[in-house]
């Protein structure tokens, strides 16, 4: 996984939020004794959860030693700890109420394994809640992967590949761990003053793997060829603005299998 930057994650840290807060207000469970937070940043999505549940124990997971310091410099109330969800899930032997996941799990590969993996966290009548974001259909990372992949790039980028399955497929996987889920999408239109807004919101996600495989010239030189891609895909609105769509995709499972 890509050397996460908290202070280049939190540039946009409302419009990350805002997805966990709209996952987090679909739980319904009551009094949940305790709660994971897988892949938890730099603490954001565990807030939510701590403001929604406040009498409950939150762990706020994470494999970057960056991220997890400013999360403990923000909440200092809240539990932090260092978790590779890749291969470290094994290790935890608590079991939860709720284990929630914010726009992580598309970095960690092999959904349909990860997710009966993940559900073995849960007790009995356990939610697991997560919201991915859908990297195969946004523009985004569509130009990214096209322009690593030209004769000019593929050289020197390892292009990544999408992790996520196709709604329909999540769907399978699910049905397959629970006869009790909810799954939806929801597309998110950010109001983003720049097409350099755009470029500096993804410097600190889908950009970074891309970046880190290049010297500091070359990679100033293909966010230009992003940039260029962004200007003929996204259009200037009558005010100046551009209209960002982000689309996502949220689910919900309960353990009762």
């Amino acid at each position: 996984m890509p050397h996460w930057n908290p202070i280049q994650y939190e540039r946009f840290i409302k419009g990350r939020t805002q997805p966990a807060i709209d996952l987090a207000n679909r739980l319904e469970t009551l009094n949940p004794d305790n709660i994971l937070d897988l892949g938890c940043d730099p603490g954001n999505s565990t807030k939510v959860l701590k403001d929604k549940f406040p009498n409950s124990h939150i762990i706020g997971a994470d494999n970057s030693e960056d991220m997890l310091k400013n999360a403990v410099e923000l909440y200092p109330y809240i539990e932090f700890i260092k978790l590779d969800a890749d291969g470290d899930l094994n290790e935890i032997s608590d079991k939860f109420d709720i284990v929630f996941s914010n726009a992580c799990i598309q970095w960690l590969p092999n959904h349909r394994e990860l997710l009966p993996k993940m559900m073995t966290l849960l007790k009995p009548n356990g939610i697991l809640a997560i919201q991915i974001p859908m990297q195969q259909e946004h523009p985004v990372h569509i130009i990214i992967n096209e322009l690593a992949k030209t004769e000019k790039w593929s050289s020197k980028i390892i292009s990544r590949q999408y992790n996520n399955l196709k709604t329909d497929e999540y769907f399978d996987v699910l049905s397959d761990i629970s006869n009790s889920f909810e799954i939806w999408e929801t597309t998110y239109c950010h109001r983003m003053p720049s097409y350099e807004s755009i470029i500096e919101w993804y410097k600190g996600t889908g950009l970074k793997p891309y970046l880190e495989q290049l010297s500091e010239s070359e990679a100033n030189e293909f966010i230009d060829d992003v940039y260029i891609e962004l200007q003929q895909r996204y259009q200037v609105q009558k005010n100046g603005e551009i209209l960002f769509r982000f689309p996502r995709l949220f689910f919900m499972v309960k353990n009762n299998c």
